[in-house]
């Protein structure tokens, strides 16, 4: 009998403690645990017009591996479709993609509320962070494609000097040209030359019709066209030395939304799950894989009294 009591005494202090542990009072930033259907304390903090229309919708461009736009110009397929309908699940929402023509008309569609968000992945800047919040959810490299036929002698991101450059306005990549460009310069070398255009797929038949002798894009995507057609191309990446460094690569939503913190918590669910890192390795991204999801990254931090404490996923 003694050993019976004992045995109960336990398992009623394990009770108690699994209760205190449960408190739904979390610490900011900390997402709730995954499972097969909506988590309700993320649905619950949802903004109401977006809770109530049961629709996330998004606004996205032709960017592979990130989005591969079907003929029909509606049918999506790829990384983000797939993440989407991982999110979708996490805040009860159906979510929904118009495709537009380029980044500027993403940001200009969600400032006008046409759309919630759009998931690029665009580069995470302060200057983008004045309009919308960003939820950094993978970092990448600038790299250069190269058709394998190509005469232009690239072997090395060196060699893009004095080159035609094809990528898309707007992006990333634009600002990247830029300091490789005055690489070049400060070295002796000639510029590079930018030709901008509205896509990833537009910049890809611009290097393989010879209109520019490379098309600029994240490591992401020069290895999934690589992947697509291995004899095909042959691709080289910005240095640290030529102002590369790591990017990082965020999704983008209005801050006058309140969608942004409830989302990066939704991320954070899946990333604790292991579903993001299970997208990322099906698409061959698992290296630029974070660790954990960031938020507002760009924009630097202040201090003091009154001063917000940093959440636990930033």
């Amino acid at each position: 009998m003694r050993r019976l009591s004992a045995v109960l005494a336990l398992l009623l202090a394990t009770t108690v403690l699994s209760a205190c542990n449960s408190d739904p009072e979390k610490s900011p930033g900390a997402a709730p645990a995954a499972g097969n259907g909506p988590v309700k304390e993320l649905v619950d903090r949802l903004p109401e017009a977006i809770r109530k229309a049961g629709v996330l919708r998004l606004a996205g461009d032709s960017h592979p591996p990130y989005r591969s736009v079907g003929t029909d110009g509606k049918t999506v397929t790829g990384l983000d479709p797939d993440l989407q309908a991982a999110l979708g699940r996490v805040l009860g929402l159906k979510p929904e993609i118009s495709i537009v023509n380029g980044l500027p008309a993403a940001l200009t569609g969600m400032l006008s509320g046409r759309y919630d968000g759009f998931n690029g992945p665009v580069k995470d800047t302060a200057e983008r962070e004045k309009d919308f919040d960003a939820v950094v959810w993978m970092t990448t490299r600038t790299a250069y494609l190269v058709p394998t036929e190509s005469k232009a002698g690239i072997r090395t991101s060196a060699d893009i000097c004095g080159k035609k450059v094809a990528a898309v306005t707007g992006s990333i990549v634009e600002d990247q040209i830029k300091k490789l460009t005055a690489w070049c310069t400060k070295n002796g070398k000639q510029a590079v030359t930018f030709i901008g255009l509205a896509d990833t797929n537009a910049t890809i038949l611009a290097a393989k019709s010879g209109r520019a002798d490379a098309a600029g894009m994240t490591e992401g995507a020069a290895i999934d066209a690589k992947a697509k057609d291995k004899d095909a191309y042959t691709y080289v990446t910005q240095t640290d030395e030529q102002g590369a460094g790591v990017d990082q690569l965020a999704m983008l939503v209005p801050k006058s939304s309140g969608l942004g913190p409830v989302l990066r918590d939704a991320f954070t669910v899946l990333l604790d799950s292991g579903e993001y890192l299970e997208i990322m390795k099906k698409y061959g991204l698992d290296n630029v894989a974070v660790k954990q999801i960031g938020y507002n990254t760009a924009a630097p931090k202040t201090s003091g009294p009154g001063s917000p404490a940093p959440s636990a996923s930033t």
